[in-house]
């Protein structure tokens, strides 16, 4: 405990005086004129309310806000020219900084991408995947990039078995028997050249002007914010001569100060990585995939013992595709194709929109509202009916078959109603559940052009495979982990294939028109998150400050098990475990970060109205996150 001490001002006229004559007595009647205040001032180092330690504040209760939803934590951010929402603040004013100056929202997005390397180093980074969906305001069309890795060659099911490595009997899904860190599950990163052929086809600056602001925070340093903070531990993801695992050195040299994570509010550089970025700016994306960037990948994936050449790099091509559609209430929802798990989410509305009149005759999801345990009942169940599709049929189109048409189609929607019963949860469901966290960023951008995006990249699990590039301090992800050992499986692992992937990246069309992105990160969560919110907007009327908010549900399917953020347990809980459901409370991390861009109009002037195009933003609270427009 300290002493804090507050002075009390003299009269008016007196003097404070000090003396080398000044008796005991009259240095008590100086302290006499002072008032000591004991004040608790030893709080964590990181700020958090864990432990023991844990600040006085933690004891408070958050206070109301002064209109609206009162549970809303912050208000929409409103701007009429451009507007950038994402996980970090830092990241977020880069891409408006980018938009200030004149670039689109293209040239935004990957600014922001680029800086959230720099700044979220655990989440993504230019060794992992990328997928968006991009809104010309020129051809008035979406366009769907697809930047996801290809396993290398030498990536079989016959070497991982010979490794000691099989399909998980338990679990027929993506993930099955596959390893997490480590060399194994590394695939070719796609994000650079996705990075590249963004810019290349929509945008209108270069890597020398886009990649500046990330450049500077890796050179110059950033201090960690509060949630990355919690978040930054690295894997056990080499193993020692005495045969135990541990951190890899070169990821320890890369990410930790003197030997440990860095506290919330600490600096951190990596001009290894600002290294990187000008090589990009220089030389594009071709050092990264023939360059030296490119062996020195090649040479840190023989060390650990990948099979990854040179050739795999020099070979990697994204493609561009078409989204998945669908439509839901009169508005028309896009979401990333196979091999993307996004197309769940809209199994998922489908089946709710089909069904939800059988299962409640004269209700619907909005008189139902999130109070009722029917309500979340029903998109439990319909989530499981979609994720089990899902993990049956997704994987590379390029390899199998996904029956999309037709596990899309209103028709087979209707099909699926008999399976549920409107009173009492499903059993356990027969197929997999993707492992690990997912973690991932979303970026959601418009511009005053009326461009639009809708971005999702990640290394996948916490800090990828734990592997980083020497001398270029970025991590491989580790992707491949959810391959499948099962031969049968649509997912098994074979090179230069694209494993079932997590990450989401959706657009809301209306009348033609476009009307909001939809990303919400965090592996599994991703579909049944983006169904969730817009559940929250098309059915409840929330805004997007509002629909981030809200209390969500994460549903694991091969356990069975529910999890509801605690305010929503404490609400409807015990109902739904009445109901059957295996309910468990837990805190937001689980729930993933949301970041969405919409797109209204405002009028201006009142003898002649005019309609201008403003655009609002919501970001996610539980995460460092932040909304920023002009």
């Amino acid at each position: 405990m300290t002493v804090q001490l507050t002075a009390t001002r003299p009269p008016v006229g007196a003097r404070w005086r000090a003396t080398t004559s000044s008796t005991v007595a009259g240095l008590a009647a100086t302290l006499a004129s002072l008032t000591a205040v004991a004040v608790l001032a030893e709080p964590p180092a990181d700020g958090t309310c864990a432990g023991p330690q844990a600040a006085a504040f933690c004891r408070g209760v958050r206070g109301d806000r002064a209109e609206g939803w009162m549970q809303q934590t912050r208000s929409e951010v409103i701007a009429e020219h451009g507007i950038v929402a994402t996980s970090q603040p830092l990241a977020a004013q880069a891409g408006l900084r980018i938009l200030a100056q004149g670039g689109n929202a293209i040239d935004a997005a990957v600014a922001a991408a680029a800086v959230l390397n720099v700044v979220e180093p655990m989440m993504t980074g230019m060794g992992g995947d990328l997928f968006a969906i991009v809104y010309s305001a020129k051809d008035k069309k979406l366009h769907a990039l697809n930047a996801s890795g290809m396993a290398p060659s030498g990536a079989t099911v016959a070497r991982l078995h010979s490794l000691g490595f099989d399909a998980d009997p338990n679990n027929h899904g993506p993930g099955s028997g596959m390893p997490v860190f480590g060399i194994l599950p590394v695939t070719v990163p796609g994000a650079v050249w996705g990075w590249e052929e963004l810019l290349k086809r929509f945008g209108t600056r270069t890597f020398k002007e886009v990649l500046k602001p990330a450049i500077e925070y890796a050179e110059h340093g950033f201090p960690v914010s509060e949630r990355i903070a919690s978040d930054w531990e690295l894997p056990d993801a080499v193993r020692t001569a005495s045969g135990a695992m541990a951190p890899d050195p070169d990821s320890v040299h890369a990410w930790y100060v003197d030997g440990r994570p860095p506290v919330a509010g600490e600096m951190f550089r990596n001009p290894d990585l600002a290294r990187a970025f000008r090589l990009l700016q220089t030389k594009g994306r071709a050092a990264f995939y023939r360059g030296d960037i490119a062996k020195a990948i090649v040479a840190k994936s023989t060390a650990q013992g990948g099979t990854m050449t040179l050739e795999d790099l020099a070979a990697y091509r994204g493609e561009w595709a078409e989204p998945a559609a669908s439509r839901y209430h009169g508005f028309d929802i896009f979401e990333l194709p196979p091999p993307s798990q996004d197309w769940a989410a809209q199994e998922m509305l489908n089946i709710l929109e089909a069904c939800v009149p059988r299962w409640a005759p004269g209700e619907t999801l909005a008189s139902l509202g999130p109070a009722s345990p029917r309500y979340w009942h029903f998109l439990v169940e319909a989530k499981k009916l979609a994720y089990a599709d899902l993990f049956t049929y997704n994987g590379d189109p390029d390899f199998v078959t996904v029956p999309l048409a037709r596990l899309l189609s209103p028709a087979y929607a209707a099909s699926m109603c008999g399976k549920v019963d409107p009173a009492h949860a499903a059993g356990t469901a027969p197929v997999g559940t993707p492992g690990g966290r997912g973690d991932t960023i979303v970026i959601a951008v418009a511009d005053r052009e009326g461009n639009m995006v809708s971005w999702v990249s990640s290394n996948y699990e916490h800090f990828g495979s734990g592997l980083t590039v020497p001398g270029y301090g970025f991590l491989l992800h580790d992707r491949g982990a959810l391959f499948s050992l099962d031969p049968k499986s649509p997912n098994a692992i074979a090179p230069h294939k694209r494993p079932f992937n997590t990450l989401s990246a959706g657009f809301v069309m209306r009348d033609g028109a476009p009307f909001m992105t939809i990303t919400l990160m965090g592996g599994d969560m991703q579909a049944q998150g983006h169904a969730q919110a817009l559940v929250d907007v098309i059915d409840l009327g929330a805004n997007l400050q509002a629909a981030s908010d809200l209390a969500r549900f994460h549903h694991y399917q091969l356990s069975n098990l529910l999890t509801l953020e605690s305010p929503l347990y404490d609400h409807v809980g015990p109902a739904l475990t009445a109901m059957g459901h295996v309910v468990r409370s837990v805190a937001g991390g689980e729930m993933g970060g949301f970041q969405a861009v919409m797109l209204s109009a405002a009028t201006s002037g009142a003898k002649a109205p005019v309609a201008r195009r403003v655009y609002r933003a919501g970001s996610d609270h539980r995460k460092d996150g932040a909304a920023a427009g002009y």
